[in-house]
């Protein structure tokens, strides 16, 4: 989607579950506007309640959405008798099938995926790509553009997204976390900006952030923190960083660590945290 869009609104990491929200991303022109719904991934054995409401968001793709563009990695085949493809079989809108990654693949691959896709899932149109080099989606928006209905603007010409920059801050943060932190920690890390103001300072207009980080155990606090603090003091320079340049803002950050025992599976903090 970021490719497609030309601006970095999903957060990348390769670890699974990367993606929790849905998030809109507007794409206008004069002619034409397209929101793109990009969704978590399909967790098959949701382990919390916090992957099933992130399932809720992919159901929810199957009642609004005019186009399916199903977005899989070359090599990853999913099984046929898979819940989901099933149900992708139904669809009565047009079926795009991306195939990513293709700058990590040989063309027999990519060739031998396309004929397997072909057959067993039948979409109207393939597309190997490669979103990190930007490689092959161009096409992907001309051939949009002739399967859309028509239909009046609903977002103004300037907007791409329908979140706040709060919660693409917290999303940063969160992106910072997955590279940092290893194994389990990560996915039981919530961030909640709690502060976000204009301000000036001595070198200029400037952005006051405050945010909290949220994990399920105290043990998980000390290693966020890490020694002496320098985890944490690492995470918050790396975030601000990305942070300014979303902003293109000087900016002032600050982190602190708390502590939600099973806020997973707490159907009120989910609640508070936007699932």
């Amino acid at each position: 989607m970021n490719a497609l869009i030309g601006e970095r609104l999903s957060i990348i990491n390769r670890k699974p579950q990367t993606t929790r929200h849905r998030i809109l991303a507007i794409l206008s022109d004069e002619n034409f506007q397209i929101v793109f719904s990009d969704t978590p991934g399909f967790i098959d054995d949701p382990a919390y309640q916090m992957q099933e409401e992130m399932n809720k968001y992919v159901k929810g793709t199957f009642e609004d959405a005019d186009i399916f563009m199903v977005v899989i990695e070359v090599g990853h085949r999913i099984p046929l008798d898979h819940s989901l493809l099933q149900k992708l079989k139904l669809v009565k809108v047009p079926l795009f099938l991306v195939l990513n990654k293709t700058d990590l693949y040989s063309d027999k691959e990519i060739l031998s995926d396309i004929q397997y896709w072909s057959e067993h899932l039948n979409p109207v149109e393939i597309f190997p790509v490669s979103a990190l080099n930007k490689k092959g989606t161009d096409k992907i928006v001309n051939l949009l553009l002739q399967y859309l209905p028509e239909g009046p603007a609903y977002y103004p010409k300037d907007q791409l997204t329908d979140r706040s920059e709060r919660f693409f801050v917290s999303e940063i943060i969160r992106e910072k976390c997955l590279s940092l932190y290893k194994q389990e920690l990560p996915y039981s890390i919530e961030i909640v900006v709690t502060r976000f103001k204009h301000g000036t300072s001595k070198k200029g207009p400037i952005i006051f952030i405050d945010a909290d980080i949220y994990t399920d155990r105290q043990t998980q606090k000390s290693i966020i923190i890490g020694k002496h603090g320098q985890a944490i003091k690492r995470l918050g320079s790396l975030a601000r960083k990305d942070i300014e340049a979303f902003l293109d803002s000087r900016v002032h950050l600050e982190l602190r660590v708390k502590v939600k025992e099973g806020w997973r599976n707490n159907q009120s903090s989910l609640k508070r945290f936007g699932y």
